[in-house]
């Protein structure tokens, strides 16, 4: 008999992937929304996982969503920390010249 794919455990891998990436690149919002979306996903399918083992394969890609979500909520929390210090100590316009100039030079 063949195993079944393991629901929600392929989603929570996407969500997890999904948070590190906007973790980086949104200023962490994202990365926390999508971290904790991958981190219910993963749960739910390891909770399904757990109640029979051997009809469901795919419990690998459920740990490493959980695992990535984790990454990308710690990374998405650092980001908003760094935001809100940066807004608060009065150094947020300089940081939005520092990356104007990095844009042009890129250009």
């Amino acid at each position: 008999m063949e195993k079944q794919k393991l629901p929600h455990a392929q989603s929570s891998l996407i969500f997890g992937i999904t948070s590190i990436v906007t973790a980086c690149c949104c200023f962490g919002v994202p990365g926390i929304i999508f971290g904790f979306m991958g981190l219910s996903n993963s749960k739910k399918a390891m909770a399904i996982h757990n109640e029979d083992p051997t009809i469901y394969s795919g419990d690998g890609n459920a740990n490493t969503g959980k695992i990535t979500s984790i990454i990308g909520i710690v990374i998405g929390a650092i980001a908003v920390l760094q935001l809100i210090y940066a807004i608060v100590s009065g150094s947020w316009e300089e940081q939005v010249e520092m990356y104007k100039e990095m844009i042009e030079q890129a250009s």
